[in-house]
Formats: structure tokens, sequence, C-alpha cells
């Protein structure tokens, strides 16, 4: 039988939270080039969101460009690293720890919303865009990141392929459930971001390279994803058995001493009427 599953906002101040923030750095450098692609979209001065910021790396990066940014996330162990991280470096940036989909924020208060990797989580994804809208100006600017198809980005289930049979049930995935590929069908991106009353929806597919240290890929491999969230309930023989054919599953994409693949996106944008 398949175990129930987490809510969103038990996943993210649980296990799912915990993982991103014990990888933060490497997952911050692996994505640095969606990073650079959101950062180099916003124009100084503007007032800039990163809706699902995560530990911050990406709001950080848009403080230091536009002399100040703003972070939203439902993680708590996640927003307390990146509030944590722009005290340190003197960051003119702040985090609000907060579900955006229902968030009261101030209307047309800021002018740009960017996003890497967290729009597909939310439980109601009509209601989270249209809530965003009233958060950005007359003709402010939305962007994000969002995952194409799993069947496109073999990298990111490899070792819950591998080793699946092997772990406790999981729930099946169903397309439209928050998650990391809830954004996969474009048409449907598209529906959400028109009926919440978005305007010169723009959604294109990128394939961006990514790449991390060899050295870093057993953590990954064992501490991401349906495979990350299992094992630390199994016991000591069975992770033993599990965890060196979930780090050799990812044999295809290690080039020396870097791990290397190519991450299938949407890159979409839009406007505030």
């Amino acid at each position: 039988m398949a175990e129930n599953p987490l809510t969103q906002q038990e996943l993210w101040n649980t296990t799912g939270g915990n993982a991103w923030v014990d990888l933060r750095e490497l997952l911050d450098e692996m994505f640095r080039g969606i990073e650079t692609l959101l950062v180099e979209g916003v124009d100084i001065g503007q007032r800039v969101l990163d809706v699902g910021c995560g530990t911050g790396g990406t709001t950080l990066a848009l403080a230091r460009r536009t002399g100040h940014a703003t972070g939203i996330d439902i993680s708590a162990p996640m927003i307390a690293v990146a509030r944590a991280e722009a005290t340190a470096g003197g960051v003119p940036a702040d985090f609000v720890c907060a579900d955006a989909q229902q968030y009261g924020f101030v209307p047309a208060s800021f002018d740009a919303l960017v996003s890497r990797f967290g729009v597909m989580f939310f439980e109601d994804a009509d209601a989270a865009f249209a809530n965003l809208r009233q958060a950005v100006r007359s003709g402010g600017t939305l962007r994000f990141f969002a995952w194409r198809t799993a069947e496109e980005n073999p990298f990111m289930t490899a070792a819950e392929h591998a080793v699946g049979a092997q772990l406790p049930a999981q729930p099946p995935r169903k397309p439209d459930d928050p998650g990391q590929f809830a954004f996969a069908d474009a048409e449907r991106v598209h529906g959400i971001l028109a009926g919440a009353g978005w305007q010169d929806i723009r959604i294109a597919p990128r394939d961006v390279p990514c790449a991390f240290p060899q050295r870093d890929l057993a953590r990954y491999a064992t501490m991401m994803g349906p495979v990350g969230r299992a094992l630390p309930r199994l016991d000591a023989a069975a992770r033993a058995a599990i965890v060196p054919q979930a780090v050799a599953a990812f044999a295809p994409f290690v080039d020396g001493d870097t791990v290397r693949y190519t991450a299938a996106c949407w890159d979409v944008s839009a406007t505030a009427p």
C-alpha cells in the first residue's frame, strides 16, 4: 500500500526542506545558469520578489543587482538559512516565511516576480498566480523556470527508477498534482496564467547545462527526491544495499570528476495588465 503523501507544508518543513538546506551550496552551483538568466532579466532599482526562494541564493543575487530583493517560501528551515546568509553577507534582502498562494501582499508592491523552480508546488496554482498578480504593479513582469516532463529530464528520476522497487511504496505521480513536474504541460501553464489575469504570456523550451563535482554525487543521490525521503526510514542493511545502486544510476552523467546533465525547462514570462 502506498504511503499517504505529505502536504507541501509538511514536506518543505521536514525532509524536503532539510535536504535543500544540507545541499544548498551544491544546488545553487548546479542551477547557476538559471539564476544568471533570471538575474540578468531584471533592472537595477526594481522591486523584485523571488517566489519559492528556498535558501535564498537567487534572492541574494537579485539583491546585489537591484539594490534590494524579497524572497518568500513556505519552508521555515530554508528561510532561516536565507536570512542568516543575508545578514552574514550584508546583502539588502528580506525574507518572508509564508505561502505565496494566500499571503497578504501589499497590492502593486513589486515591479517583477521571478522564480527558480519554486512555483510548481502550490496546492492551488490558479489561486496562487491570481494572488501574485495583485502583488505586482500594472505593467510589472513575471518570469519563472519550471521543469518540462520527467521523460525529458532523466537525471531527475535516475535514482528512483533504479531503486524504487526496494523502497516503501510511493504515492503515484499525477500530472496536475503539486510537485517537480506539475508544470510539464505548457498548455496547462498558459491556462493557469491567463485565468489569473496575466497577459503577454510566453512559454519557451530552454535546455540549461548543469554541473556539480562528482565527489558530491553520493550526497545528492541519497538525499533528494523520493529516495532521499525514504532512505532514513530503512534499516542499516537496506540502506547499505540501496545506496550503491542509487549512485550507480547516475553513471551516464559522470564526466571525469564532474557530473553533467541538461535541465529541460520551460522559460515562462508574462505581464500584469
